[in-house]
């Protein structure tokens, strides 16, 4: 889709007609449908003013032009898939003649050229609509896995919403497994809590992750704790864990301590330290 904003949101068909993902609320997710549903061999450029109804839903203004790209599996590069799993970011490129997608490229950062280049390295989504050629880029969306709970946690979670960053909050060892599991270097863990065990599950899962930062919280006392659990499983290579986490600012309370701790992640992504 392209319009006012740039979007990350997607949606599948499946040839019955099964429905995986959405766009915008869902206010064009019938219009979607019939275009699917052609099972055209080539993709389609969909040009739509919206209507009142779907303003209502999706928050655009009635009369708004939006465009959208409805692209086969077999028309789309297969080489593309293991990039969006590993979170790469990349640049769709569909070539036109008038509405019909003749045909789907894919690029990377090393491969792409000219604008699109520019904004993969900027790590920018957006979309370059010209008559021959739709140019989508697609970036990632950095992840926040915060493993405590509190003012400090809450904090944290406020700072990330404030980046547009994926949030999640949750003290339970057993979920920040789940929630680390398929984190990339563009990712932040922060781990805190007076429990030795369960904060030390928690450092043990982010350190079994892609993670890039990796920040604990709490005092030396704690941090040797938390090292000394992690020894007796034999994890031994705290070399990834910001520990205590967040740059020396002389942070007093937990927004200015959460303030510390973002930047340091921030710093951390960009080889700043």
């Amino acid at each position: 889709m392209t319009g006012p904003t740039v979007s990350d949101e997607a949606l599948a068909f499946t040839p019955g007609g099964g429905r995986i993902g959405m766009v915008m609320g869902g206010a064009f997710d019938g219009l979607l449908a019939d275009a699917a549903a052609r099972q055209l061999s080539t993709g389609r450029r969909i040009q739509h003013t919206v209507n009142e109804f779907e303003s209502q839903v999706c928050g655009l203004p009635a009369g708004s032009a939006v465009e959208f790209l409805v692209v086969p599996a077999e028309q789309f590069p297969a080489e593309a898939w293991p990039l969006l799993l590993q979170r790469e970011s990349i640049a769709v490129t569909a070539s036109l003649d008038g509405d019909v997608v003749t045909a789907v490229a894919v690029a990377t950062a090393e491969s792409a050229s000219g604008a699109a280049r520019d904004a993969l390295e900027a790590g920018r989504p957006v979309s370059l609509v010209g008559e021959r050629e739709i140019v989508t880029v697609v970036t990632p969306v950095p992840r926040l896995v915060i493993a405590g709970q509190g003012p400090i946690a809450d904090a944290l979670a406020a700072q990330g919403a404030l980046l547009g960053w994926r949030t999640v909050v949750d003290p339970r060892p057993a979920n920040v497994v789940g929630h680390t599991a398929t984190l990339s270097s563009l990712d932040s863990v922060v781990v805190m809590g007076h429990d030795v065990e369960m904060s030390s599950t928690c450092l043990m899962a982010a350190l079994e992750s892609g993670a890039g930062y990796i920040g604990a919280l709490g005092s030396l006392a704690m941090q040797q704790s938390r090292a000394d659990w992690l020894a007796l499983r034999d994890v031994t290579d705290l070399t990834r864990v910001h520990g205590p986490a967040g740059f020396d600012i002389g942070a007093d309370g937990p927004a200015e301590i959460a303030v510390s701790v973002i930047a340091q992640a921030i710093a951390w992504r960009h080889d700043r330290i």
